[in-house]
């Protein structure tokens, strides 16, 4: 894709909470501009009188006087544009990064199925910086030259139009070039920047996974990857490099030819006696400020050019609609006094990035209120599936699922997910305390709320012991805990949360025997008066279910209690005689 100037359009929707701001910018803008190109002027008069016989000292003395004043002039409004333009930059990009970040969080498990977190990331760093960038200085200083150039012009037109002629043919010969080498530039830097992109999708991924790749003594090949991905970028980036040096370098060798030239013309028109000293002295300067604006311009289309790639990036990423569709008016569901009730309906799903495989198939069932059901079969069943169904992280191709008797769809994300506690099967810790992991559920819950939850979980003895007890900080990822820690932080936040539906995903499958028994007696607890679906492949933890279903390539093919699936025969009868017999 080529990324024009033109996507730059894409932050206007940013721009327009800072109108006033804005104009108080081109205000100074417009008000620095006129000092300098109001400075050749009085310079002239005082070029002119001075070398005059009859020019007094008062006279010379006033001169200067109006040249100091405009140059205080120029750096009072220069200081207001810097800030007004700087502050503008700052709270903009952090708009920009802020919106699209919130964006991305609202994106459905398809999206990042096609787009890694390390290119987010990426696109969240360096594409803002490059933003900022351009609206901190770049486009600033663009718009100065541009309108000290037009009036460098404008002056030349009104004072020597003959060597202006002249000096815009020239111009016109240099603009055409200019715009090629521009173009490359431009399709570049979108290049590079995606390059970028991609060795920090990569880096992300393995330090995410560091004990994997260091098990498997993999260190190397990944580095290898990494610089491999690394040359490829650089590559990348030297051909931006090479195309904006040359046309950095063309810029300036049109601009002293522009300068010469007009410098050489007045000189002419002073032996001539055509022009005088002071008028040669204002036209050359003019020449300077077209000369030195066009120069400027070229440099600050470079800018323009890599930011147009960073913003159309962002913006990409801000127009990526959900692949969750929601209700303009989503169905108010009074919440149930006990658990919630669940009712599937003839569901057909396959994955985004598996369209020739149902992971659930024609799966019907229904779970009554405070009922515990057990999911049990062999991996890849589509056990999770159904728990993703049911968190409406994916909408089924077909079927549909009833909660409390609404259907999912039609209701709020925020309701629906409010209504369903989970923990997953590799729980999620994030960096910060261990309050604030357990409260992550319900932000409000009182620190009683939060102890009395590890408490229910059997987690309350080893965060005890913790150095700092619930104020201890996790690091990143709860790196500083076992396995079975992590997983019953995650089952202390679900029960704090306390909704009518439960969903565990293998919730004990990182715990020992004894702190297995502990926390199943204390999910026990947890789980009366509520609705609880339970999957599980340790087949001993299952035979208190009120019903359990038996799920093989995303059917429902048996269902009952231990006992009835036992006397049946089944799937279930010989998964239980592979994991009972072998069990020592």
């Amino acid at each position: 894709m080529r990324a024009s100037p033109k996507s730059l359009s894409g932050l206007l929707p940013f721009l327009r909470p800072y109108r006033w701001h804005l104009l108080v910018a081109v205000l100074f803008l417009l008000l620095a501009a006129a000092a300098t190109l109001a400075f050749p002027s009085a310079l002239r008069r005082l070029m002119d009188q001075g070398f005059a016989t009859e020019a007094t000292q008062a006279q010379l003395a006033l001169n200067f006087l109006q040249l100091f004043g405009l140059s205080v002039a120029l750096a009072v409004f220069s200081a207001g544009r810097y800030f007004t333009v700087s502050w503008l930059g700052e709270r903009i990009t952090a708009d920009l990064r802020n919106a699209v970040y919130g964006h991305v969080l609202q994106q459905s498990p398809a999206f990042f199925e096609a787009t890694q977190p390390g290119e987010v990331l990426s696109r969240l760093s360096s594409d803002t910086t490059l933003v900022q960038t351009v609206l901190s200085s770049s486009f600033s200083m663009g718009l100065r030259n541009l309108l000290m150039g037009a009036g460098a012009l404008a002056m030349l037109v009104w004072t020597n139009p003959w060597l202006m002629l002249q000096v815009v043919a020239v111009l016109v010969a240099v603009i055409l070039p200019s715009v090629t080498l521009g173009r490359r530039v431009r399709r570049l830097s979108r290049a590079s920047q995606d390059r970028v992109a991609d060795s920090s999708a990569m880096a992300s991924e393995v330090l995410h996974a560091i004990p994997v790749v260091q098990s498997h003594t993999a260190e190397q090949r990944e580095t290898d990857r990494f610089v491999e991905a690394s040359r490829r970028s650089l590559r990348t980036a030297l051909g931006r490099i090479r195309a904006r040096s040359a046309l950095v370098g063309f810029v300036i060798i049109a601009s002293s030819a522009v300068l010469l030239w007009g410098l050489y013309r007045g000189t002419l028109a002073v032996q001539a006696g055509t022009s005088s000293a002071g008028q040669l002295g204002e036209t050359v300067l003019y020449v300077v400020l077209l000369a030195s604006a066009f120069a400027v311009l070229g440099e600050v289309y470079g800018d323009l050019a890599r930011a147009a790639g960073a913003t159309e990036r962002l913006v990409e990423l801000l127009n990526t609609a959900s692949s969750l569709k929601t209700v303009a008016q989503p169905l108010h569901v009074a919440r149930p006094a006990g658990g919630s009730s669940v009712r599937l309906e003839q569901l057909r799903f396959h994955y985004p990035s598996r369209p020739d495989t149902w992971a659930v198939d024609g799966l019907s069932g229904v779970v009554h209120p405070g009922q515990t059901v057990a999911l049990v079969g062999p991996s890849g069943a589509g056990k999770t599936t159904l728990f993703e169904l049911l968190m409406r992280f994916y909408d089924p191709q077909s079927g549909r699922i009833l909660l409390d008797g609404a259907p999912v769809d039609q209701m709020s994300l925020h309701g629906l997910r409010q209504r369903i506690a989970i923990v997953p099967q590799e729980p999620v810790i994030f960096s910060g305390t261990v309050g604030d992991n357990i409260r992550y559920s319900r932000p409000e819950a009182h620190a009683e709320e939060v102890q009395a939850a590890a408490r229910a979980a059997c987690a309350d003895g080893f965060i005890a012991e913790l150095p700092d007890g619930y104020d201890t900080d996790l690091g990143e990822r709860g790196v500083r805990l076992s396995g079975g820690q992590r997983q019953r932080i995650a089952i202390a936040r679900a029960i704090l949360q306390n909704a009518p539906l439960l969903l565990l995903d293998e919730a004990t499958s990182a715990l020992d025997a004894q702190s297995e028994s502990l926390v199943q007696a204390a999910l026990g607890q947890a789980m009366q008066g509520r609705t609880t679906l339970v999957i599980a492949h340790r087949l001993a933890t299952v035979q208190r279910a009120d019903v359990i279903w038996v799920i093989d390539r995303g059917r429902l093919v048996e269902q009952g209690t231990h006992a009835e699936l036992l006397a049946q025969g089944g799937l279930y009868a010989s998964l239980a005689a592979l994991q009972f017999n072998s069990s020592p």
